[in-house]
């Protein structure tokens, strides 16, 4: 089976870093034109576009800011013609404990949930609108297994940011399906990213191993290929679906 993006331009969203930038390059290495995303990192992006072979195209908003999100895709279409999939990936993950004063918690809250939610959904709404006209388009949305089975009580604003991503994307599929438009969840459990690496450096690697059933924690590249072949069209009658890619976090 050959999986190839030849004439697809895909954005990316929190490309600089992580998973995004494992996807990212993924996705250009089979033959796609990304819209590589980021916030701050310009650096990290511009190292990533070297590597694209060219087949890239920077982007900079802050996802926190909801003026910024919206026209975000429809400025994009306009300077760089369609786009055929969205893959996204941003986020954060705040610890806030309980114990914290309310003021203080609805901060971590209102953060999270603006922009693990909220802006996703602005992206998902626009990105629609452009699909629609085209007929055609595919969303893949990075939740976490969280969504499913909860979190520690330091992150339930990223459990329920992470879980209100479901219900959007089988509405999404469910409604948009007979126009072009798919829609998939992929539920990472813990993956080795730097903002992974935040929550071992406080409760310790040994924590999320006992927790799979394989000997080791889960790398970006280990997503990039089911993401590529999803954007692909190869696997749209799955759309709706949820993928669970967590080293048998459930199984174990």
């Amino acid at each position: 089976m050959n999986v190839s993006l030849q004439n697809q331009r895909i954005l990316v969203t929190g490309a600089s870093r992580g998973i995004g930038r494992a996807v990212a390059k993924q996705l250009a290495d089979s033959g796609a034109e990304v819209i590589i995303h980021y916030n701050q990192n310009e650096e990290a992006a511009q190292s990533l576009l070297s590597e694209t072979s060219g087949k890239g195209i920077l982007a900079q908003c802050d996802l926190s800011d909801s003026s910024q999100v919206i026209g975000f895709i429809p400025g994009l279409i306009q300077k760089h013609g369609p786009i055929d999939a969205l893959v996204n990936n941003a986020g954060v993950s705040i610890s806030a404990k309980d114990t914290l004063a309310t003021e203080d918690w609805l901060q971590v809250w209102e953060k999270t949930m603006g922009i693990n939610t909220t802006s996703l959904a602005i992206l998902c709404k626009e990105f629609v609108e452009h699909a629609r006209v085209r007929k055609a388009g595919r969303i893949v949305n990075i939740s976490s297994r969280a969504a499913f089975r909860g979190d520690t009580t330091d992150y339930i604003a990223y459990a329920a940011s992470k879980g209100a991503i479901v219900s959007l994307t089988r509405t999404i599929a469910r409604h948009y399906g007979k126009e072009g438009i798919k829609a998939f969840l992929i539920a990472p459990g813990f993956t080795r990213t730097d903002m992974a690496d935040e929550i071992l450096s406080e409760y310790g690697e040994d924590f999320a191993l006992r927790d799979i059933a394989l000997p080791e924690l889960t790398k970006p590249e280990d997503l990039a290929p089911m993401i590529t072949l999803l954007c692909s069209g190869l696997a749209d009658h799955a759309t709706g679906t949820s993928i669970d890619i967590n080293a048998g976090s459930y199984v174990h």
